[in-house]
């Protein structure tokens, strides 16, 4: 029986595909231990747990617990999908830059709002790290958690040795969106993309039988005006490869688009629109309760699509796939920085998951990505040496934050920041500068 233990299983909506999806396999003998710090939300997961275990009829052991380190306590797999500060701190993220006059949308991932979810989550992750080399130091950490490539990056900092891989669905997805234009589904291609997770580059995009479907994108672009007012649309038009992350995400990774309101509305961008869908996420929270109270069937979306579902069957069954995952770069992408986190294809079978070394990106690429990276890098650099200058300056190097705001307005954005986390950041980080 393989142990999979859930850090942050609060999370109930996800929760319940994670499961649902692992459920599915049919063949895979489970126990399922369930963390949250949220005594609610834990009974729910563990409601919903149960719940999927009657509607799928495949049995699985199911333990729900506030301690984390009983539920990481010899699992063979670890996935971790924590909010630190949760609804309040995301808020918190979008609403005091906007009224800085900085623009975000989901402010997640990079620049200020990606800075400071990472400043407040390597704590608790370092805490997640420590428990799993005292009581599963063999198990892979299989990391949900934004902002992506900080997360993955601060775990080979503080714990190289636990085999950690972050897994995000915006490749598989933004794969599938593609084909459907095209009027093709996704099994009738083959696609690889690397770069940073968030910004990675559509590279290798065909059909089974070697067609470049890069061609029909641009025609299938040409025939509709309203394709050319998207952010994504208009990268692939300037940068030559597709991005593999929403127009949402996308537009706040750079410097062009938030920075105007003629931009925003060019490209109908929705400033803050995160803070909609984190209420939705509160409100399905909300639905899962009523449902369950109810005795109802959850709703389920379709078949396995999320990775670690699929890399927890592939080690145990030898089933071989090829998915994405972030790791440190050892080699697998030569033109952006040695140890930083970057996005690559992975083989993943019964050996484990090996990631795939795909050479130089396009130069532009590469260019796009290494701006980011800074980012990251500084906001690792402030957490690892306490260094508060650095948390302003990782926001300096971000493109849309130095794009709409003066280094002057910079500090004071991120001096109100500070203040408004208090005690969810690392106590050097909480000096105002």
């Amino acid at each position: 029986m393989a142990k999979i233990a859930f850090v942050g299983a609060g999370s109930v909506v996800f929760t319940r595909q994670l499961v649902a999806d692992l459920l599915r396999f049919g063949d895979l003998d489970l126990e399922l231990a369930l963390h949250d710090i949220d005594r609610e939300r834990l009974d729910v997961a563990e409601g919903t747990a149960h719940r999927l275990v009657e509607q799928l009829g495949h049995p699985a052991r199911i333990s729900a617990t506030l301690d984390r380190k009983t539920a990481l306590d010899g699992a063979d797999f670890v996935i971790n999908m924590i909010q630190v500060g949760g609804i309040d701190a995301t808020i918190t993220d979008l609403e005091i830059p906007a009224r800085h006059g900085l623009r975000q949308t989901i402010g997640d991932t990079t620049g200020v709002g990606g800075v400071f979810r990472a400043l407040r989550t390597f704590p608790v992750l370092t805490g997640i790290l420590d428990d799993m080399r005292a009581v599963c130091p063999d198990a892979l950490l299989l990391n949900y958690t934004n902002p992506m490539a900080m997360n993955v990056w601060w775990a080979s900092v503080v714990a190289p040795e636990i085999r950690t891989f972050g897994l995000c669905h915006s490749v598989y997805w933004t794969a599938h969106d593609l084909a459907g234009l095209l009027g093709l589904d996704v099994e009738q291609t083959r696609f690889r993309a690397f770069g940073v997770n968030h910004q990675s580059w559509l590279r290798d995009w065909t059909t089974l039988d070697g067609e470049d479907l890069y061609p029909r994108l641009r025609a299938r672009i040409a025939e509709d005006p309203e394709l050319e007012r998207r952010v994504r649309v208009e990268m692939f038009r300037r940068i030559g490869y597709y991005p593999t992350e929403t127009s949402e995400h996308s537009s706040e990774y750079l410097s062009w688009f938030l920075r105007s309101d003629a931009q925003v509305d060019r490209f109908r961008i929705e400033p803050l629109q995160y803070i909609g869908i984190s209420r939705e996420n509160v409100a399905e929270y909300e639905q899962a309760k009523t449902l369950l109270r109810d005795g109802r069937d959850l709703p389920l979306e379709g078949g396995a699509s999320e990775y670690a579902p699929q890399i927890i069957h592939s080690i145990l069954t030898g089933t071989t796939r090829e998915i994405h995952v972030n790791v440190p770069n050892r080699g697998l992408i030569d033109n952006l920085p040695a140890g930083a986190a970057v996005e690559v294809p992975a083989h993943v079978d019964g050996n484990g998951v090996v990631p795939i070394a795909m050479g130089p990106l396009p130069v532009q690429c590469a260019a796009l990505n290494r701006t980011y990276l800074s980012v990251a890098e500084l906001a690792v650099e402030a957490a690892r040496t306490g260094d508060p200058r650095l948390v302003r300056q990782a926001v300096l190097v971000d493109g849309n934050a130095s794009s709409t705001l003066t280094p002057a307005q910079i500090w004071d954005l991120c001096n109100e920041l500070v203040a408004a986390h208090g005690d969810l950041l690392p106590e050097p980080l909480r000096a105002l500068l």
